[in-house]
This record gives structure tokens, C-alpha cells and sequence, in this order.
């Protein structure tokens, strides 16, 4: 047999995501590319690691049982990678934080120090809903998590980061009736939803339970990069995070339309579990988030004061 690190890292994908299509995205690369190298792995072998039964894939027994081997193996690699790092005097080891979705537009910001200065560090990031990231750091699979909604969790603790705004955002061609910012204006407009267990979508849906507004939901999307680009096509309105639309609030490419009770302000919050006995990668990182948090928000986000 002749696999190679990259296939087992592919296949344990695979098995864990259930599907070539999620394995690509969570890896970065094309479907073909995961499905030939699948296909190479698998010829390698006289027994069936997978089945496709109609449109969805399958593992067996023995498909399984390659999996957690493969999972061994690429563990055992990393543990040489860290060992050999270790013995430089360098810190080692991964570190596991969620994100909401758009938390991407913030997350980055405050690991790149940290990431440049450690090498050693294998940051393995899941962008993903709010219901998710929660789930996550109750199974205590990660370090931390980002959210901009507190979850309804009685023991865990947070580093607040960034103030997170949403306003009611339309493309700029558009043209309404904004009624001096008055909240009426909305029943009239095709909304665009983000999908349920969002925290984009609980926010939105809370402010319009607030006021007692009655909306015309028009398409539902399962990012907030997906409502961004159907705002610039014109397709409906939404209520969206401030983060994620600076350049396009900066090209005019997309507005900001006033409207009473807007803009709903949270916070970026990094939280982990009170009693998370953190690894030695985690306990550094918590620690100069801490210590320059303040400089990263103001070399960063300043332009966020300006909305």
C-alpha cells in the first residue's frame, strides 16, 4: 500500500462530515479533487470503505475502522511536529475555537499576532451557526467560542471583544418611502432571513417582535455572505451586522436605511466553559487577548464608531 497523509486526512473527513461535498468545503478545495483522491485511497484496498446508495455516500464497517486508524496516525504525526517544536523551546499544540458565521469578519483579527508569533500552533477553526457553536462548547470540543448572543448557559465565562451593531441594509440602487425612520416602513419591504438557530436571525426576529411588526419574509439563507450578496443584487432587505459590510457600505454599494429602535447593539464575546482546564496553547492565548485586546480593537475597528 502506498497512501499518503494528505489521503487519510481526506477520508477521515469524509467520515466525519458524512459527505465528499462538506469534506471539500471544510477542506478548501475542489469536490473533484476529494473525490479522486477518495477514489485513489479506496483502490488501495480489497474491501468497500464506502457505499453510495442513490445520491448519498455510506461508510461500512471496515470503512470505519480505517477511519479511526487514520485518525491515529495523523494524531501521532502531529504529536512529532509538536514534540520537535517543544524541544526548540517553542509552544505547541492546536487550538479549537467556533464561530458564528459572521464572527469571520472578526476572529481573525485577534488571532493573527498570536498565530504569527507561535508557529507551533495548529488553529482549527469551525465557522458556523450560533445553535452549533453552542453545542460545541457544551460537548467541550473546542476552547473557546465567539458569539455576539450570550448563550443560556449557567457556568461559563467571557472576554468581551467588539461591539457588534445591526442596522436595516437594502442595495444602494433602492429607493423606499423611509418614512423619518419609522419602523411601519418595514411591513412593505421582502425580507431576507438568515436560517433558524442563527444569531443573526434570533436578533432580527426578536426587534420585530418588540415593535409588533409583521414582515414579508421573501427568502430564508444559511449565511449572512449569502443575504450580503442578494442585498447587491436587489433582491429584498435585511438586518444585518455592521462587521460584515463595510466595503460595501464604503464603495456604495449597499445602504444603511434609518429606521426607529436600529441599530440593535450586542457584543463580541470570546466565552469558554468556567471549569475548561485549558491547554497550554489556550491559557497563552487567553492571556494576550487580555493584554492587547484594546489595541487590536482600535488598529482594526475604529471605523466601527463611525456608524
Amino acid at each position: 500500500m502506498n497512501y499518503t497523509l494528505n489521503q487519510l486526512q481526506i477520508f477521515l473527513k469524509i467520515v466525519q462530515t458524512q459527505s465528499v461535498t462538506k469534506a471539500a468545503e471544510e477542506l478548501h478545495l475542489s469536490q473533484p479533487a476529494v473525490s479522486i483522491q477518495l477514489k485513489n485511497f479506496q483502490d488501495q484496498f480489497d474491501i468497500h470503505l464506502t457505499e453510495v446508495v442513490g445520491r448519498k455516500i455510506y461508510i461500512t464497517d471496515f470503512g470505519r475502522e480505517i477511519a479511526e486508524a487514520a485518525e491515529s496516525i495523523i494524531n501521532q504525526v502531529y504529536a512529532i511536529n509538536y514534540k520537535t517544536l517543544a524541544y526548540k523551546g517553542q509552544l505547541t499544540g492546536r487550538l479549537k475555537i467556533s464561530v458564528v458565521s459572521t464572527g469571520k469578519y472578526v476572529m481573525p483579527f485577534f488571532l493573527s499576532n498570536f498565530m504569527q508569533q507561535h508557529t507551533g500552533v495548529e488553529l482549527m477553526m469551525d465557522v458556523t451557526n450560533k445553535d452549533r457553536v453552542i453545542e460545541s462548547l457544551e460537548k467541550n470540543e473546542i476552547d473557546f467560542a465567539l458569539v455576539s448572543i450570550l448563550p443560556n448557559l449557567k457556568k461559563f465565562e467571557k472576554l468581551d471583544l467588539l461591539q457588534n451593531k445591526l442596522y436595516l441594509v437594502g442595495s444602494a440602487e433602492a429607493t423606499i418611502n423611509k418614512a423619518n425612520g419609522k419602523n411601519d416602513v418595514l411591513q412593505d419591504l421582502p425580507f431576507i432571513f438568515r436560517e433558524s438557530g442563527s444569531g443573526t436571525r434570533e436578533l432580527m426576529e426578536s426587534f420585530f417582535e418588540r415593535n409588533n411588526i409583521s414582515v414579508l419574509k421573501k427568502m430564508e439563507l444559511t449565511s449572512n455572505e449569502a443575504v450580503k450578496q442578494s442585498l447587491l443584487a436587489g433582491l429584498g432587505y435585511s438586518i444585518m451586522p455592521l462587521i460584515g459590510i463595510k466595503y460595501e457600505l464604503q464603495n456604495k454599494k449597499l445602504q444603511i436605511i434609518p429606521v426607529k429602535g436600529l441599530p440593535i447593539k450586542t457584543t463580541w464575546s470570546l466565552i469558554w466553559l468556567k471549569e475548561k482546564k485549558h491547554s497550554p496553547v489556550a491559557m497563552a492565548f487567553l492571556e494576550e487577548l487580555k493584554n492587547e485586546k484594546s489595541t487590536i480593537v482600535d488598529k482594526n475597528f475604529k471605523w466601527n464608531e463611525e456608524y
